[in-house]
């Protein structure tokens, strides 16, 4: 950073009539980030239309045994706008065997050029872009060739997925399955792999008669080809991108549901055939209500579901055939504890608005697609569960992208100088993105709001776009200039941070507000805020809106002396606060107003924040309102007030216990029940009646009570809690398995080594992660033999799992354990040098470093073997493998 210092001395201002003045203003310093640069900053454009695709088809066969996909593509497309001979395809990692031009039903030879990722064909003329052309290709997809790549968000990029595809591993179902965002679906078709194209496909799937298939669109017919083998033909007549071509094939059970006149459709694996519609049966109720208030129909042919094992991320919108992992999976039974699937649920059906009807133009235009479709869960869950349940999504997503902002600091929303496309995937994305649409929401009004996202699809259905195109959406409805809004949120960094201050003027009858902008105005702007303050005073609260537009910004209002003065009574402001509200007495007004305001009911995010600043006093006014709000009528606040007693269960004891056991026998939410249940662990320890509420919680049909009870026991009676988790040993839940791997983390011994063996055997996917780390814990505690024998689990994961953060945890244990042993090595050796020579002291120490050598030596070889596999980047730092 140069600096250049502009001395800022005798300048003039002539005012009207007045006489000149001379004002000598004090030397600043004005940083200019590189002032004599010659290289031009990075910008991610939209990638350069040369042709439009117009038609995809394919034909697909598989080598389940190689891995590969035998490919015959037919690519209708035309030149965009200039008169061209050359066309570039995206392909990664193809065999190429044949590219020719298909005219009148004859194939003509064309040449080309091929370099793993470009097929680059002469064509064997210039074609305008009033000409139309068909491509053929033959060709072998071999994905599991490609070098992988990814993001946190995306874990891979290999397009197309075996799954277990020689049936070696008995409790998987072998299955293909593809996921191409951002661009890796050329690595199973050729395409012109951008967002920015759209193109109708056909597939023809050829597979063994025991196989289900799903793609995109309609499955127009079958047809057995007489060797075994059936081939499906699905059809999809409108056009949509790229990377939302979809295949999945498997033995999978096919659920029947329907919406309107479509069909709704889940694929899942025999086991979870009885629970589909447990798991997806609101889907029908989903397309009604959004394509209701959007005004825009669901406008796809049909819409199913399937769900995954070992998927790279957590859902993909693919158009008309979403793919769930296997998080997805739970029996009727787990859905008492809620549901693992519902949010994403509604993300990826809204994409089918947002995304896949109009998709962004570029990566960098990614929050059109993930910001709105983190949005439609908003909207869900305020239509079908109310505001407190939204609302609880917005502090989540406040939340997430406050963490994700503090790991990679402020970006701009759409963001054209990102290294790599995949960083698009980020808090930013998604969750800010979602707030900022809620803020555009709450100032349009909601008809506004929505009749702008009417115009926004019908006028770019089937197109792609940039941000602009919402905004000049919403100022054909609102007729008012929104670039003030769209420039400081989505084409600008970071968000507001404000310190809000209060006095009041007795003799005057002013109440004043002291709002300060205190972000970092060198990467952020000074933000225009249009909020609500609500004025509580004599019985009643009256609203005032005004408008946050400078660095301090005072506000005044006539009143008696208030109650409470509540600054964005509308919580919708995407923002860090400091509200410096003075007494204890206030922040329990928040939570809820005295009684001469009636029946006011305050915001979920105004009783959250209420229950944070109030479970950190001891005052009694404080305690008194924590215990009130585990009355709350929303049940995660009423956990929330669970979670700060605290200092209540010091206070009053009694009156906090008789809560608890009253909470954990009959609430009517089984996660308050259980929180109850480890509340009362937490602060009434060798206490019979927390022991008899355990046991009765071991009788609850709820895995989330069970769970909690069984750790909650384990700190209570040992000996009891190890016997009731052995008779759960033979339940699959993750609630369970993670209780009972706990409870034999702190109490087993070798003998419980054989439940982590048959665990390790049975759980896949996302469990797979805690259970690595909960099986490095325990052999912690267990003699060399134990450790030795156990850590073959660990080894396993590390060097079989797919998914690398999975194999991480387990890399991580073995470590962990390795440099345990090392260090009691070390220890060992330094005792040594203070012990009498010869003496039993002595031997044992040696003993014990010859048995600890042993099995760290044993660590040590299980992590060469490891780094002589492992090709993750990101791992391969982790274990020392320079590149």
């Amino acid at each position: 950073m140069n600096k250049l210092i502009l001395s800022l001395l005798a300048l003039l201002f002539i005012l009207g009539c007045k006489t000149t003045e001379t004002i000598t203003l004090p030397e600043q310093v004005i940083e200019i980030e590189n002032p004599f640069k010659t290289e031009r900053p990075i910008y991610q454009a939209a990638y350069t239309k040369k042709f439009d695709l117009i038609h995809t088809k394919l034909a697909v066969s598989f080598n389940w045994e190689k891995a590969h996909l035998y490919g015959k593509a037919d690519i209708t497309l035309r030149p965009y706008f200039y008169a061209t001979q050359q066309l570039e395809l995206n392909a990664r990692g193809m065999d190429i065997y044949k590219v020719a031009l298909i005219e009148n039903g004859n194939k003509k030879p064309l040449e080309f050029t091929y370099d793993s990722l470009i097929i680059n064909i002469a064509l064997d003329k210039i074609y305008t872009r009033n000409d139309t052309l068909t491509i053929f290709i033959d060709y072998t997809s071999k994905p599991e060739e490609l070098k992988e790549g990814g993001s946190s968000a995306i874990s891979s990029d290999k397009g197309l997925y075996f799954i277990n595809p020689k049936g070696e591993e008995k409790n998987k179902m072998p299955q293909i399955w593809t996921q191409g965002e951002t661009e890796a679906n050329s690595a199973w078709f050729p395409t012109i792999d951008a967002p920015n194209q759209k193109t109708t496909q056909e597939i023809a799937i050829t597979v063994e008669e025991k196989y289900a298939t799903l793609s995109n669109g309609l499955l127009t017919h079958s047809e057995l080809n007489g060797n075994g083998t059936r081939t499906d033909f699905w059809e999809m007549d409108m056009p949509h991108a790229p990377y939302l071509f979809m295949m999945a094939i498997g033995e999978y059970k096919i659920v029947k549901d329907k919406w309107r006149n479509i069909d709704v459709d889940y694929y899942v694996e025999e086991e979870y055939e009885p629970y589909a519609k447990d798991i997806f049966g609101k889907t029908p109720e989903m397309l009604e209500f959004y394509s209701t208030i959007l005004g825009v129909a669901y406008p796809w042919q049909k819409y199913h579901q399937i769900v995954v094992r070992d998927y790279v991320s957590g859902a993909m919108e693919n158009t008309t055939g979403v793919i769930f992992g296997d998080f997805a999976y739970q029996t009727k039974r787990e859905l008492i504890d809620g549901s693992n699937a519902e949010d994403v649920i509604a993300h990826e059906l809204f994409h089918h608005w947002f995304g896949d009807l109009v998709t962004c133009e570029s990566w960098a235009n990614l929050p059109l697609n993930e910001s709105f479709a983190t949005y439609g869960e908003y909207l869900w869950n305020e239509y079908k569960y109310g505001d407190d349940k939204a609302d609880q999504g917005l502090q989540s997503d406040l939340k997430n992208y406050l963490l994700q902002l503090a790991q990679s600091g402020p970006k701009d929303m759409i963001r054209f100088d990102y290294k790599d496309k995949e960083d698009m995937f980020d808090g930013h994305s998604y969750q800010k993105g979602g707030r900022i649409l809620h803020m555009l929401r709450n100032y349009m009004g909601d008809e506004a709001f929505f009749t702008s996202l009417k115009i926004y699809l019908e006028e770019n259905k089937f197109t792609d776009v940039e941000m602009h195109q919402l905004r000049l959406a919403c100022e054909k409805v609102t007729g008012e200039d929104l670039n003030w809004f769209f420039n400081q949120w989505f084409f600008d960094k970071g968000h507001p941070v404000l310190d809000i201050n209060y006095e009041y003027n007795d003799s005057l009858g002013i109440q004043y507000v002291f709002i300060e902008q205190k972000q970092d105005l060198k990467t952020a702007p000074i933000y225009k805020l249009p909020i609500t303050i609500d004025v509580f005073a004599n019985g009643k609260a009256i609203s005032h809106k005004v408008v946050i537009d400078k660095v301090n910004n005072t506000f005044e209002f006539e009143t008696s002396m208030p109650d409470f003065v509540n600054v964005d009574a509308d919580k919708m402001l995407l923002c860090e606060k400091n509200d410096n509200h003075s007494s204890i007495k206030e922040w329990a007004f928040l939570y809820h107003p005295t009684e001469n305001y009636g029946n006011v009911k305050m915001k979920y995010l105004d009783r959250y924040e209420a229950i944070a600043m109030l479970k950190k006093s001891k005052d009694e006014l404080a305690i008194n309102t924590i215990i009130k709000a585990l009355d709350d009528e929303y049940e995660y606040l009423r956990r929330q007030a669970i979670g700060g007693l605290k200092n209540a269960a010091k206070a009053k004891p009694e009156v906090v216990k008789e809560k608890l056991l009253a909470m954990a026998k009959n609430d009517s939410n089984s996660k308050v029940r259980g929180d109850a249940i480890a509340a009362l662990a937490r602060y009434f320890e060798n206490d019979k009646a927390v022991t008899d509420v355990c046991v009765s919680g071991m009788e609850e049909q709820s895995y989330y009570v069970i769970g909690e009870s069984l750790l909650a026991l384990s700190k209570n009676n040992g000996s009891l809690a190890m016997k009731y988790a052995s008779a759960f040993e033979k339940e699959k839940n993750g609630n369970i398995v993670s209780a009972i791997t706990a409870v034999y983390e702190e109490h087993g011994t070798e003998k419980q080594l054989d439940y982590f063996i048959t665990k390790n055997e049975e759980i896949s996917g996302f469990e797979k992660y805690g259970f690595a780390m909960s099986t490095t814990r325990y052999l912690k505690k267990q003699d060399h033999e134990t450790v030795k024998k156990g850590s073959a689990i660990l080894k396993e994961t590390a060097l079989n799992e797919k998914t690398w953060w999975i194999r991480m945890a387990a890399i991580t244990g073995i470590s962990d354990l390795e440099a345990m042993y090392a260090n009691r090595i070390h220890i060992a050796e330094q005792e040594i040098k203070e012990a009498e020579s010869g003496s039993e002291n002595e031997q044992k120490l040696r003993t014990n470093i010859d048995k600890d050598k042993n099995v760290q030596q044993h660590l040590i070889e299980i992590l060469n073997e490891i780094k002589a596999k492992e090709e993750h980047p990101r791992l391969k730092a982790m274990l020392g493998i320079k590149e």
